[in-house]
This record gives structure tokens, sequence and C-alpha cells, in this order.
């Protein structure tokens, strides 16, 4: 699935939102100013959407490609559908 270079670069993606969710936290404690916060939420939540979205772009280079190249009817039709679900969970 992922190189060892990629895994690499996605675990320090995931500590640095880590630290920015843990600064939220000290954010919210010492009551700090509300869109300071916010701000912070927004950095960690596209940091973590990136996250998301180099594993998606990677499971579609791999698992469904493929599938579609190789697999089954069945099989190509299982990868689509999942793709699928993935694409709705991230459309919420």
């Amino acid at each position: 699935m992922l190189s060892d270079d990629e895994k690499k670069k996605l675990s320090n993606r995931l500590r640095r939102v880590i630290g920015q969710v843990e600064a939220v936290g000290r954010m919210i404690e010492d009551e700090e100013y509300c869109v300071d916060i916010l701000m912070q939420l927004s950095a960690a939540t596209g940091a973590l959407n990136k996250v998301g979205q180099i594993i998606l772009e990677q499971h579609i280079r791999t698992c469904v490609s493929e599938a579609i190249k190789s697999g089954s009817a069945k099989e190509r039709d299982e990868k689509i559908a999942e793709l699928m679900k993935v694409f709705r969970k991230y459309g919420e």
C-alpha cells in the first residue's frame, strides 16, 4: 500500500495534527479567544483531511486500479462500490 517513505511522511503529518488538537484543548482550558481556537481547529481539520486525501489517492492508484485492470467483474464492482462509499462519507 504505502512505501516506508510515505508512511514516515504521513506519520509526521499525524504527529502535527495531534499537536494541533492538543493545542486546541489547552486554548479551551485557558479560555483563549474563540476565533483563535476556531482557526487552530480549522488548521487541524485541514491537516487531517490532507492525510485522508493522500491515503485515498494511494488506494485508488493501487487497490482500485489493480481491481479494474486484472480483477473479475465482481471484484471490480466491489472496489467501485467501496470507493463510492468512501466518496459519500468524505462528502458529508
